[in-house]
């Protein structure tokens, strides 16, 4: 079976947040089931530079305004296509804004020719290959079902894998001329939300299913608190809507075999995540003591709930536990955050921006990370935690819900549970939360025990990408049928 998928970001490449993560991932665990990948992604600058060998298979002279080339690349165990547009990615800055934070303004023709090639790929232009099935992720790649659907490849079955509804790439009307699909296609089964051009409902709309990362998170997208004006048409595709709940690459994400930690460790072997302790207190500028450091490694935003954080910082320091921030977003919220850790010197310590090593390091050797967030598809932070022996520390929410067992006294007895669940997103209910966590930790075998069952969850990619193979197997039937 041949899978293409379309995403604006992977790991190792390019990476923003748990997209990456999973679209790195899945294909790994795909080939393990016989299912091969090729992988359609932006040449951004970062990517061509570490490609080190490749073959152009595809020529545009004019795609949105200048010549591009799709090459193919192996890295990292995964095969890719990589679109080389240097007048749409070769840029200084992110891959969606410049080094202001700032998105680019033409956004809708960078991810339109993303999407344009990724159906023309699905159409048979590259000679030799011919996917069955094209996966798309995220509203950048969400108009490829639209142009397989108006274009070459309307036979062809797509699936639309929703990672955060909350972004949706809109547009204003004026763009719809540019991409160079039919009149017909701005309409409201088509295209056209809200008066303007929505990537992400085109993709819902003309994707043969659509799945989101996690059974809870598919419920809650169906309702008007979830759905972000989309539930309306979720809920007319909820036949077609599956919830597969996301993995984590074990390989890279083993305390056993960890390069990125001070000090590797087993289940078996907990105390030695002690040395892993001392290097978190030592670059966070820590206190040493006796109580749990929490830890956060998140997006600073609101849909994180880093506002209740904010609020409930005292209360945290006076519980005795010690607070290790990680993360970037909202300036109000890092600089809330970076004044109260100047205001609690050692015992809160904050750094802002993305560290792939230090956020290994505090999965070590952190006690408990909190995830408050208001809401989560699915995420990934406490399936690292799980993995780690991190003790997770939640909302009840979406994936969080789904992928932790909450320590209650029956899940404690039963030796089941796994992390501490707690609701709604509040300052009250957030200190609850970490109150019972506390209470745990106090316990020393009880705690060790929580973490040995946190570390015997089984968060690979094995089940979900199962299936995710069943679903592709559904799609050809239901085409060939």
């Amino acid at each position: 079976m041949q899978i293409l998928s379309v995403t604006p970001e992977i790991y190792p490449l390019i990476k923003t947040g748990g997209l990456a993560d999973v679209t790195g991932a899945l294909p790994l665990a795909l080939g393990a089931s016989g299912v091969k990948v090729r992988t359609l992604i932006p040449g951004y600058s970062t990517v061509l530079a570490r490609m080190e060998t490749d073959e152009p298979v595809l020529h545009y002279a004019a795609l949105q305004g200048g010549p591009a080339t799709v090459r193919v690349a192996q890295m990292a165990g995964l095969e890719l296509l990589v679109l080389d547009a240097p007048h749409l990615f070769d840029r200084v800055g992110g891959p969606y804004g410049d080094t202001s934070g700032d998105d680019w303004p033409d956004n809708w023709r960078r991810f339109g020719a993303l999407s344009q090639v990724g159906a023309e790929i699905a159409g048979g232009a590259i000679k030799g290959y011919l996917p069955d099935i094209v996966h798309a992720h995220d509203w950048q790649s969400a108009l490829t079902p639209a142009y397989m659907r108006y274009g070459r490849a309307p036979d062809t079955p797509s699936v639309m894998t929703v990672h955060n509804l909350a972004f949706q790439g809109q547009f204003g009307a004026g763009i719809f001329g540019s991409l160079g699909l039919p009149g017909e296609a701005m309409s409201i089964d088509g295209v056209e939300y809200y008066g303007g051009v929505g990537y992400l409902k085109a993709g819902l709309q003309s994707a043969w299913a659509i799945t989101t990362v996690s059974p809870t998170y598919a419920q809650e997208i169906r309702t008007p608190e979830f759905g972000m004006g989309l539930e309306g048409l979720l809920n007319l595709r909820a036949a077609d809507l599956h919830g597969i709940v996301n993995g984590i690459d074990t390989s890279v994400w083993d305390p056993a075999a960890d390069p990125l930690l001070p000090g590797t460790y087993s289940a078996k072997t907990l105390k030695a995540r002690a040395v892993n302790k001392r290097a978190v207190e030592k670059r966070f500028a820590l206190d040493d003591g006796e109580g749990p450091i929490l830890c956060i490694v998140s997006r600073l935003t609101w849909q994180k709930g880093i506002d209740v954080v904010v609020s409930a910082l005292d209360d945290i320091v006076a519980t005795g536990a010690r607070l290790a921030i990680l993360g970037a977003g909202d300036a109000g919220l890092e600089a809330a955050l970076l004044a109260g850790a100047a205001q609690h010197r050692g015992r809160v310590g904050v750094v802002i921006g993305y560290d792939e090593a230090l956020s290994h390091m505090m999965q070590g050797g952190c006690d408990a990370i909190l995830v408050p967030s208001r809401f989560e598809p699915c995420g990934l932070t406490q399936l690292y935690g799980l993995r780690y022996g991190c003790v997770p520390v939640l909302a009840r929410t979406g994936g969080l819900a789904d992928t932790v067992v909450d320590a209650n006294e029956a899940a404690l007895a039963a030796g089941v549970a796994t992390g501490f669940l707690f609701s709604p997103v509040t300052t009250g209910a957030l200190m609850q939360g970490i109150h019972r966590a506390i209470a745990a930790y106090s316990r020393p075998a009880i705690w060790a025990n929580l973490q040995k069952q946190c570390m015997k969850a089984d968060v690979s990619w094995s089940r979900s990408a199962n299936r995710y193979v069943d679903l592709y197997k559904s799609l050809l039937a239901r085409k060939n049928g």
